[in-house]
């Protein structure tokens, strides 16, 4: 019988033999695959920025309830409720795609609290089982309203349970963090930028939907990287922008300072995805191949309170600016991004340039705002209906007692109060669940109050659904609350080229003349220097990025001073300063180098102004945080820095200026809005350790924010923005005032002043002040112009909503500086 068998199952193995193709099998389960990992895993949505496996885990997370304000949990729990329900691909890929999501360093704005070890650039984090997680603040943002219809919902990978298709994603995500992924036949690498900047965009192109790259450009010049650094050549930026693809070159922030004896090379930040072990054993095997001389030691200091800190000393005998030349272009301190921006939209990968990607992500939160309006307003108008049946059983409550008793159950007491009060089926139930409590004169006014606000609600929302324009103002406001909420400076510096200032300056030391130029301190921390002064003596220019708010006269050969919030004056080579374009009117920096490149500043400290070294002359002139002035008598000294003025404990200095006549107006502004100006005349000059005399009276919890001279003559203004004590710094752009100055009198020194600004609702301090000559010009943190109304406030009046936060404010440069210019050529 068991040979029978053996013969009989040849036979029934033939029924069941298929011949198929290899070749079309091997294509069919390639695509499968393919469309699996494009659409499931490597791939973000151009809308919430999120992959799913990210997305999947700020769901849960919300589902969980590990909102901000609550404890850490162990990540090993997220983990294994991602896996069970949403993401059964493996822990380890869960846990990857967490700890980076965690990682200050490795997003611009980071979705999860994480608590223990969550890596380094070069380490990797601890296990999911000794860590501990809960969300962001801006993951709370992500999923906010999800609970209200705004998204579509999918069944998960066994139709168990549902999940969202996409977040709502009040935070335009793609952007602001960037994304990685590698996929079959295609790959996304998008970088991270500034949230402030971005929202300003987003703004711009609701109310200018035509906009152009370059309207857009003004917004977001450039990535905002999470290790900061410098970003050096835009082209490639704006090809990104343009088509979706580009590159562009990262470079660490480096400054020369003494290291014991000898001089060093310090490197702050280093480039995105670049860990300090990286750029040790770069350097070592350079040096042990005979391939970079003149390092003798390097030194990894970087902790948590100090940042990042890699010093590299250097053996004598060696020019400190050739060896970091030589380190960017052989070592990772230098090093390239390619820009790919690849995500999905309706589901199909494409690849998007900087419009299309705030389009799409504007497009969504259009969609969520409408959705959760209609969910809302169905809320209301269900309650409205409930509360109109119990006003109507309260009025008859007698009445409705007796219908009750009389019926011989509760199906037919419901049908009894819909026949004798006109209720619908639920308003029926609804009063025969209400509890006997609610059945005073008390209640019915709560009812009759609540019945008012459900029906201003619901004309709010009808009020949206049925007005675009409106709609577009709810998603610009909100837009703008993120930003405030969560919008920090930019920490990455932009350089239009990639010139090493010091290596030019070795370089040309021979063949440059000592011939006249101007020196120059932009807002954004750029120094740099005209070939020759003749271009600013035309005006008509303007720069399309940044402001200067330093301008010196000096020579190519000669040396000038930084003066510092510390009350230090340091000296500088002219010749260090790269030598921009000669154009004509404000100049543009774009091509200059970083302060941080020449200049060791300590924590805290800011590069306020730029002065003459010369022992003739009126002198400075400085006005620090608590009210105090000093005219500092000329001196130049034999040293490389020295101090200017004697500072009070928690006193600073907020402004610095170069006197030309000793005859101008001293100016001060305080936070509660007070100005007071006099004359520079009635300061007697004192030597470098003096402390200063009194300036303006400060009020109790006030401060100068401040200080600068002015010349009436040149059609000066007064710019102040107001805004709350209470917001972050940078992070509220307020309401901006511009003022003639002659609108504000002369007060005598050391006293109050006058009223300078008015606040708004929810205004109760200065942000910014400046006074200066006019026309002036405005800029962001980051260097973008923020546009200014005309000159036309009243001096007590109160300011308009500005673009965004205001970082700095500066007159035409060839003005401050006494050149003869032409009428209507000085903006």
């Amino acid at each position: 019988m068991a040979r029978g068998k053996t013969q009989q199952e040849p036979e029934d193995f033939e029924e069941h033999i298929l011949d198929i193709d290899v070749g079309d099998e091997m294509r069919s389960s390639f695509l499968e695959y393919a469309y699996s990992v494009i659409y499931s895993r490597a791939l973000p949505d151009a809308r919430d920025g999120l992959k799913p496996v990210q997305r999947r885990i700020l769901y849960t997370m919300n589902d969980m309830r590990l909102f901000p304000d609550r404890g850490h949990v162990k990540s090993a729990r997220v983990v294994g409720e991602v896996m069970g329900r949403l993401h059964p691909h493996g822990d380890g890929a869960i846990y990857d795609a967490l700890v980076r999501m965690a990682q200050s360093f490795a997003m611009r704005l980071p979705m999860v609290d994480g608590h223990g070890n969550y890596g380094s650039p070069d380490d990797s984090p601890a296990a999911m089982r000794y860590t501990e997680c809960r969300m962001a603040a801006p993951a709370v943002a992500m999923t906010a309203s999800i609970d209200e219809d705004t998204v579509e919902f999918r069944p998960n990978y066994d139709s168990r349970e549902l999940e969202p298709a996409v977040l709502p994603a009040a935070i335009p995500n793609l952007l602001v963090n960037g994304a990685s992924g590698i996929a079959v036949g295609m790959a996304t690498n998008m970088a991270p930028h500034n949230l402030v900047e971005v929202v300003a965009a987003c703004r711009h192109l609701i109310t200018h939907p035509d906009a152009t790259l370059d309207d857009l450009m003004r917004y977001v010049p450039g990535p905002d990287l999470p290790t900061g650094g410098t970003i050096v050549g835009l082209d490639g930026i704006r090809d990104a922008y343009e088509s979706g693809r580009g590159s562009f070159k990262m470079r660490a922030t480096a400054r020369i300072e003494p290291v014991g004896r000898r001089k060093g090379i310090v490197v702050t930040e280093l480039p995105y995805n670049v860990g300090t072990e990286k750029v040790i054993e770069r350097i070592k095997q350079l040096v042990q191949s005979k391939k970079l001389q003149g390092i003798s030691d390097v030194k990894d200091l970087t902790d948590r309170e100090k940042g990042t800190r890699l010093v590299i000393e250097l053996k004598n005998g060696f020019v400190p600016e050739a060896l970091l030349e030589q380190l960017y272009r052989q070592t990772p301190l230098e090093d390239s991004f390619g820009i790919n921006n690849v995500a999905l939209v309706d589901g199909q990968p494409r690849t998007l340039g900087l419009k299309p990607l705030l389009e799409v992500f504007l497009g969504h939160r259009y969609d969520v705002v409408r959705r959760r309006s209609q969910y809302r307003r169905g809320k209301a108008a269900d309650r409205l209906h409930l509360v109109e049946g119990l006003l109507i059983a309260i009025l008859d409550i007698d009445e409705v007692i007796q219908v009750i008793r009389s019926s011989d159950n509760a199906g037919q007491a419901k049908e009894r109060l819909i026949g004798v009060f006109e209720l619908s089926e639920a308003q029926a139930e609804y009063i025969l669940d209400m509890a006997l409590r609610r059945l005073t004169k008390f209640s019915r006014i709560e009812l009759e109050k609540e019945q008012s606000e459900l029906q201003r609600t619901i004309e709010e929302l009808d009020a949206i659904l049925s007005d675009e324009q409106l709609l577009k103002k709810v998603v610009s406001d909100e837009l703008a609350e993120v930003a405030k909420t969560f919008g920090t400076p930019r920490r990455t510096v932009l350089l239009q080229s990639a010139g090493s200032a010091a290596i030019e300056a070795q370089k040309m030391s021979v063949e440059v003349a000592d011939e006249p130029c101007f020196a120059f301190l932009s807002s954004t921390g750029l120094l740099a220097r005209t070939a020759n002064a003749d271009p600013l003596h035309t005006g008509g220019g303007r720069a399309n990025h940044d402001v200067i708010v330093s301008a010196v006269a000096t020579t190519a050969r000669g040396e000038v001073g930084v003066l510092t919030s510390t009350g230090r004056l340091v000296r500088l080579g002219v010749l260090d300063l790269p030598a921009i374009p000669a154009t004509a009117g404000d100049p543009n920096l774009q091509g200059g180098v970083p302060l941080s490149a020449l200049l060791s500043l300590d924590a805290g400290e800011r590069a306020l102004a730029l002065c003459t070294l010369t022992t003739e002359g009126p002198g400075l002139a400085l006005g620090t945080r608590l009210g105090t002035v000093k005219r500092v008598n000329p001196e130049v000294l034999s040293k490389d820095e020295w101090e200017v003025i004697r500072l009070a404990d928690g006193d600073e200095v907020v402004g610095a200026v170069q006197l030309q006549t000793g005859r101008e107006e001293l100016c001060f502004i305080t936070s509660d809005a007070q100005l007071l100006h006099f004359g520079a005349d009635g300061v007697r000059p004192q030597g470098r350790t003096g402390g200063g005399v009194a300036g303006i009276r400060v009020a109790h919890g006030s401060r100068v924010v401040f200080f600068g001279v002015v010349d009436p003559q040149d059609g000066a203004v007064v710019v102040t923005v107001s805004g709350s004590s209470s917001a972050l710094p940078g992070t509220e752009a307020g309401s901006v005032k511009v003022t003639p100055f002659g609108e504000y009198p002369a007060k005598g020194r050391a006293t109050g002043g006058v009223r300078c600004h008015r606040y708004l609702k929810g205004e109760d301090t200065l942000v910014f002040g400046y006074a200066g000559a006019g026309p002036a010009r405005a800029a962001a943190n980051s260097g973008v112009p923020v546009e200014l109304p005309a000159a036309e406030g009243r001096r007590d009046g109160s300011g308009i909503p500005a673009g965004q936060p205001i970082d700095a404010v500066a007159g035409p440069v060839a003005v401050r500086l006494g050149l003869d210019v032409a009428p209507g050529t000085e903006s």
